[in-house]
């Protein structure tokens, strides 16, 4: 074959290939798309009222989404992922599924092909742990820079960070270093209290006293079901309550702002 006529046939398959993937993906993003949740997103089976409009533009497209569940306990993950497959129906007709019942290898693989990624609640060092030990962190980060959405809700939300420093719960287990998939540029701290709760003089003061040690970082403060999401290289804050703490002060958020100056 001539050489003008093989590159020919290059470009021709090259465009073939682009119109299948962007028919059978989610709506291509330039740079990663993160969506970070405080929590308690759920209102039944369904995700709440006041989180559907912006769970639906950042899954727009997608018909499937992997979900990794490693944060919660193995004895609850079929029911967390009953429960959210039915809330993805609900919110765009999205088949959902776990990685839970397959082995680390078939793990990677769906990953790999994956068309959304959801990462669910509860102990943030198991997750983090898992993700290490199985390497789907890696894959993860891979996929989300190539244009996967990503969406992670509490300990989901924590590991979406660059570190995990102020997540609330224990150290259940041991992990080989708090760094995380660093997606977004902030370290999070999710189920911030709002200011008229009880506790909420005290997760401000936790949170402070952190940021005295660590003072070149970054804390991205979000209550149950409030959302802020990265996209096409801007931070915006979506939903409910969340404010970005730093050493040198405290910047209270409302629903809309594009949130400047995060590391």
């Amino acid at each position: 074959m001539q050489p003008h006529r093989f590159l020919g046939w290059r470009r021709i398959l090259g465009l073939v290939a682009s119109l299948w993937l962007g028919a059978v993906g989610c709506a291509a993003s330039p740079s990663p798309s993160v969506l970070v949740v405080g929590g308690s997103m759920m209102n039944g089976d369904h995700f709440a009222e006041a989180t559907l409009p912006v769970m639906r533009e950042h899954f727009k497209g997608c018909r499937t989404v992997v979900l990794v569940l490693h944060a919660s306990h193995p004895a609850d993950r079929d029911r967390t992922e009953a429960r959210l497959q039915r809330a993805f129906a609900h919110l765009s007709g999205i088949s959902a599924e776990s990685l839970h019942r397959l082995d680390d290898a078939e793990s990677l693989r769906r990953l790999r092909a994956a068309d959304g990624i959801f990462v669910g609640g509860g102990e943030t060092f198991v997750l983090l742990r898992e993700l290490y030990r199985t390497g789907q962190l890696e894959v993860i980060r891979e996929r989300v820079h190539a244009g996967v959405p990503y969406a992670g809700s509490s300990a989901g939300a924590n590991v979406a960070g660059q570190r995990i420093g102020t997540t609330n719960d224990f150290p259940v287990t041991d992990i080989p270093t708090r760094d995380a998939l660093a997606l977004f540029p902030a370290v999070i701290n999710p189920h911030h209290p709002l200011p008229a709760a009880a506790e909420y003089a005290t997760r401000v003061g936790k949170i402070q006293g952190y940021l005295r040690f660590n003072p070149s970082e970054t804390v991205f403060a979000l209550g149950d079901a409030s959302i802020a999401r990265l996209h096409e290289g801007r931070v915006t804050f979506a939903v409910g309550f969340g404010r970005v703490y730093r050493a040198s002060g405290i910047t209270e958020l409302t629903v809309g702002q594009r949130v400047e100056r995060l590391p």
